[in-house]
C-alpha cells in the first residue's frame, strides 16, 4: 500500500506529466482559458489516459512481447489511443454539446497528445505490474488535470489584470506556466 501511495504522489506532484516532464503542452495552453473547459478536458484526459494505460499494458504483455512484435508498440499504442478518443468525442458530441464545442480541435488532439502516449510508454519502460500501470495512469491523469485547472484559474485572473502589450496572450501564458512549473518543482525532493 505504501508503494502505491509513493507512486501516486510521484505521478501527481513530483513527476507531473505537464509541468515536470513537459508532455501535453498543446491542450494545456489551448484549453486553459476557462475553468469549465479545463475541467472538461481534464475529465476527458483522465478517461482516455486510464483506459489507454490499461489497454496498452495488456496489449504489450499479451500480444507484443510474447510474439516478438515490440517494434509495433508505437503503432498499436496510437491505435488504442485514437480509438478511445473517438469514443470520448462521440460521447461528448451527443451528451454535452457545449463542452464538445468548447474543447474544439483540442479534443481530437488528445489522440496525438504526447502526455497520453508518454504515460503508456512510461508504464512499459518502468515494467509496472497491471495495478501499478493502472495507478500510474490514473495518477498522471489527475496530475494533468490538477495542473490544467490551476493554470486555467490563474489565466482567468490574468484576464482581469492589466498585462503589458508585449506579454499578452501566449507570452503571459508561457511565463505563468513556467512559474506554475516552479511551484511543482518544490515537490521534487519528496519521493
Amino acid at each position: 500500500m505504501g508503494d502505491y501511495l509513493v507512486l501516486v504522489i510521484s505521478c501527481i506532484f513530483v513527476n507531473n506529466i505537464l509541468l515536470m516532464q513537459y508532455l501535453g503542452n498543446c491542450p494545456f495552453l489551448g484549453t486553459s482559458k476557462k475553468i469549465e473547459t479545463a475541467v472538461g478536458m481534464a475529465m476527458a484526459v483522465v478517461f482516455v489516459l486510464v483506459m489507454a494505460g490499461v489497454i496498452t499494458w495488456v496489449t504489450n504483455k499479451l500480444f507484443l512481447v510474447p510474439y516478438n512484435l515490440e517494434y509495433l508498440k508505437t503503432l498499436s499504442f496510437i491505435l488504442v489511443i485514437a480509438s478511445l478518443v473517438q469514443f470520448v468525442e462521440m460521447f461528448l458530441k451527443k451528451s454535452i454539446p457545449a463542452l464538445y464545442a468548447g474543447l474544439g480541435i483540442f479534443l481530437p488532439l488528445i489522440t496525438t497528445n504526447c502526455a497520453v502516449f508518454g504515460v503508456c510508454i512510461i508504464n512499459i519502460r518502468e515494467e509496472y505490474t497491471f495495478f501499478e500501470a493502472l495507478v500510474s495512469s490514473f495518477s498522471y491523469a489527475v496530475g494533468f488535470g490538477l495542473a490544467l485547472i490551476l493554470f486555467a484559474g490563474v489565466r482567468e485572473r490574468i484576464l482581469l489584470g492589466r498585462v503589458p502589450k508585449p506579454l499578452q496572450d501566449t507570452s503571459i501564458a508561457l511565463v505563468t506556466a513556467g512559474l506554475l512549473s516552479l511551484t511543482f518543482f518544490a515537490f521534487k525532493g519528496m519521493v
